[in-house]
């Protein structure tokens, strides 16, 4: 399968760089076997069935760039995800300057040890600092996505639009952005409707902003990211889907989360370790019915995900529609709930 199918042309101004206000008004497209159909995202609760189970991802976003100094070299990090020893895994800009056993400063009170330089300017380091989050909402500063541009820097607004309702483990370097469109009323509505939700944790790393660099996508590596699914949820959902119930993951990452912990019956397990799973064009879906998702961009493997999920062509056709349509596009953009291919 080629990289070269999964490309399609936005118009740069079809690219979100704020969310809608309120989160709640971002237009919705239903795509179904029947068709497409706009909505808005308030009107998500009449488009799911009363007894539907979501999924939400229920990652904090920290601030994960920081500016370090060796000697008189500038170096930036971009922390990926947090290893079993507390050391971090990271990504790292003017990487030639740096060795094995180097000490970068980030101020007189946050510094961090390089333990291991591996290919491509990664790394793994360990930080001292008295509290580590603490330090970090000091001295470091959101990691917005490239394509939302903040010449002037990270604003107050972002450090608040960047975060779900639903934030609560800090570890993620990005948002898990379906979940941004959801409000306090919106959540109401869903109660009232019947409507449950579960939560499960998987930190956002800082691969998610990587492209994809071959052309046979099935050469493509994932980058790992850390998930947390506890016994109590686990439960829930294998008895939601017991009773035929749909499970519905808020976003990608939920969903990948579920695919990761899910066994080949169908059941899903407790589940606390990384996860690299990469779904593409094939792949058999064990565990989501539906899904809530934004729109992603060409030749990612978020775009390989929900054309595996609802099915090359439908996707096609439904980014087309959005496209000429005047949908948001990305992190900040409008969204789509996705019927599985072969389901109405």
């Amino acid at each position: 399968m080629q990289l070269s199918e999964f490309g399609y042309e936005l118009p740069p101004e079809r690219i979100a760089t704020a969310p809608a206000r309120p989160r709640d008004s971002a237009r919705l497209l239903h795509v179904a076997a029947d068709g497409l159909r706009d909505h808005i995202v308030r009107d998500l609760p009449s488009l799911l069935r009363p007894d539907d189970l979501l999924v939400v991802n229920d990652t904090k976003v920290i601030p994960a760039q920081l500016t370090a100094r060796r000697g008189e070299a500038k170096i930036g990090i971009t922390l990926d995800r947090r290893l079993d020893d507390g050391a971090w895994h990271v990504l790292l800009r003017n990487s030639r300057r740096v060795r094995q056993g180097d000490v970068l400063v980030i101020d007189p009170a946050f510094s961090a040890t390089v333990v291991e330089m591996e290919a491509g300017g990664a790394a793994i380091l360990r930080f001292t600092a008295d509290d580590f989050y603490a330090a970090l909402a000091r001295s470091g500063a959101l990691a917005l996505p490239p394509y939302i541009a903040r010449p002037d820097g990270i604003t107050e607004q972002d450090k608040s639009d960047y975060q779900t309702l639903f934030a609560a483990h800090e570890g993620a370097v990005a948002a898990p952005t379906a979940g941004l469109h959801f409000t306090p009323a919106l959540l109401e509505t869903l109660r009232t409707r019947g409507i449950e939700m579960a939560k499960v944790t998987l930190h956002v790393g800082a691969g998610t902003f990587l492209p994809v660099r071959v052309e046979n996508i099935e050469e493509h590596k994932m980058h790992a990211e850390r998930g947390t699914i506890t016994e109590d949820t686990a439960r829930r959902i294998n008895a939601a889907k017991a009773a035929g119930r749909r499970i519905i993951p808020i976003g990608t990452t939920a969903l990948r989360l579920l695919e990761s912990a899910a066994t080949a019956q169908g059941m899903l397990k407790p589940f606390d370790s990384e996860t690299e799973i990469f779904i593409y064009p094939g792949y058999r879906f064990r565990i989501a019915d539906a899904l809530f998702t934004n729109f992603h961009l060409p030749h990612s493997t978020l775009l390989m995900l929900v054309s595996a999920f609802a099915g090359t062509e439908r996707i096609k056709s439904a980014y087309a529609h959005a496209v000429t349509s005047g949908y948001r596009f990305y992190s900040y953009g409008d969204a789509c709930l996705l019927e599985k291919q072969g389901e109405s």
